[in-house]
């Protein structure tokens, strides 16, 4: 059993094993599933930063904060590697994760605490009985994971410096769970790692569509070196970070008319000119059969709300964060019957029913590992003004979906 339930006082509990998150599109730090509606992540002190001093107003555009769990790496009689996630173990550092009463993380964060006394019984889990016991919470992890258990082939490109289109499952998450294994593998056993634990932002969709999008026109942090900042400018200037502060870094869409998904990675997002990027937005509203042009519509109210938020934040600079946009590839029974013949003969001025979209789509800002703001407990610059580039980008993926509910 992945997930844990809350412990009594004097009670001990199991550790949790840790498998890779299969909806992870982006990014190059593995995330991983702690239980059904949760996530985690390695802590990086900045990212731990700003979710302690997030702003009232960018909570619904962020994954929910639910606290800090110690990990560590696990080898099996037969040489197998697993992550087991326990309670945190460092009093000082847990205390100081409680806030003021209301905030609706605080109930996880006890759970941790109470626990921190207690003896962890370590799962030794086999990778075959890991599949067989893991609750698979959707059909589209059930889809997904059926590949990637068998997935071993690296992420290469062709000859021709091609990627090859990967329909039937989305590597990249295995892929960075592989790395990070290979990083932790080089630590003593007993060595303790803390990790964030995020809200899983996909759990409540079927078959969670996913567009992870590197926004702004800047991507190195404060704190890179000059060869980083180098190369992170020279992926900019190449990419369209820099004509339109904003780029693919990984998308997942389920096909309906093949029962698959089609998955990119950042290595095509980065080849993408902006008429590239545009049709790969469009790809990412095409279930197989037919352009979801019900969806436009909420997205980009999403996206405007999320603007308004951001022009508002002074001082902050999302350096390297990512948006996620989410929509569900299963088309709902009770919208298809509302919006009738638009659905499969789709119109340029459709309008879906009110209500019947908007639950369904989410707009999502991730990764602030290196995000700066006045006011962090982090060394870095104190800017003023919102961010122009993040904005920037915003500002120019609303008007090409807006150019694409035009039929332009």
């Amino acid at each position: 059993m992945v997930g844990q339930s809350p412990l009594e006082p004097g009670e001990s509990r199991a550790a949790v094993l840790l498998e890779p998150f299969v909806h992870q599109v982006g990014g190059h730090m593995s995330m991983l599933q702690y239980d059904e509606h949760t996530v985690c992540k390695p802590l990086v002190s900045q990212e731990l930063s700003f979710y302690e001093s997030l702003p009232l107003a960018m909570r619904q555009f962020t994954p929910q904060y639910k606290g800090i769990v110690s990990v560590h790496l696990k080898r099996d009689s037969l040489g197998n590697l697993a992550l087991l996630a326990s309670p945190c173990l460092q009093a000082e550092s847990c205390g100081r994760q409680e806030s003021a009463a209301g905030d609706p993380s605080v109930s996880m964060r006890h759970r941790h605490r109470r626990a921190a006394g207690s003896d962890c019984t370590v799962l030794k889990w086999s990778h075959t009985q890991l599949s067989k016991t893991f609750r698979d919470s959707c059909p589209g992890k059930r889809l997904l994971r059926t590949d990637l258990q068998y997935c071993t082939d690296p992420l290469l490109e062709d000859k021709n410096g091609n990627q090859p289109e990967r329909k039937s499952h989305n590597p990249w998450g295995l892929h960075c769970h592989r790395q990070q294994l290979s990083r932790l593998s080089k630590h003593n056993e007993n060595k303790l790692h803390q990790f964030l634990l995020l809200e899983n932002v996909v759990s409540k969709y079927s078959y969670p569509c996913i567009l992870d999008l590197k926004m702004g026109t800047r991507q190195h942090g404060d704190d890179a070196s000059e060869e980083k900042k180098a190369r992170h400018i020279r992926k900019c200037q190449q990419s369209t970070s820099a004509s339109l502060g904003v780029r693919l870094c990984g998308m997942q869409v389920y096909q309906a008319d093949t029962g698959h998904f089609l998955c990119k990675d950042k290595y095509y997002g980065r080849k993408l000119s902006a008429e590239g990027f545009k049709q790969t937005l469009r790809q990412f509203l095409c279930n197989g059969n037919q352009l979801r042009t019900e969806l436009l519509e909420p997205i980009v109210l999403r996206l405007k709300a999320l603007l308004s938020v951001i022009r508002k934040q002074s001082s902050y600079r999302f350096y390297s964060s990512s948006l996620l946009i989410i929509y569900d590839g299963q088309e709902h029974k009770e919208s298809t019957a509302a919006l009738g013949n638009h659905l499969h003969f789709p119109r340029t001025n459709c309008t879906p029913p009110q209500g019947t979209q908007h639950s369904r789509v989410d707009v999502r800002m991730i990764d602030f590992a290196h995000t700066t703001f006045k006011g962090s407990k982090c060394n870095h610059t104190t800017y003023d003004g919102p961010d122009q580039g993040y904005i920037f980008g915003l500002e120019n993926l609303i008007k090409i979906l807006q150019s694409l509910s035009e039929g332009k």
